[in-house]
């Protein structure tokens, strides 16, 4: 809770999801940085995060979200955070500024301002 708009994170907490793409890389990326496997899973758990499905319609919003990103450098996980928030009817909420200049049909909350 020490990062630059944790507190407006931790607001978005209770009705929070995520897609099972971006569980992975979040479980990736705290194993990489030295976080036991346990420990990362039990972490994430703890969030109690709704984990929403990678199937064939959220694949194609991702592509289409890919397209209409494609020079802001979005990476795949972004595209699947993106489009799973917009078909789950639910914010995309993010510290990266580039994000607000989308226009993906998905509302972007920007934290960090």
């Amino acid at each position: 809770m020490d990062e630059p708009g944790a507190g407006q994170v931790a607001a978005f907490l209770p009705a929070g999801g995520i897609s099972a793409v971006n569980l992975a890389e979040v479980l990736l990326v705290l194993e990489r940085n030295g976080v036991p496997r346990a420990d990362a899973r039990h972490a994430v758990e703890a969030l109690a995060l709704d984990v929403l499905p990678a199937d064939a319609a959220t694949a194609h919003a991702a592509t289409a979200v890919a397209a209409t990103g494609r020079r802001r450098g979005l990476s795949l996980g972004d595209c699947f955070c993106i489009a799973t928030a917009g078909l789950a009817d639910r914010p995309a909420v993010t510290a990266d500024r580039s994000w607000a200049q989308l226009k993906v049909g998905a509302k972007i909350v920007v934290v960090r301002g």
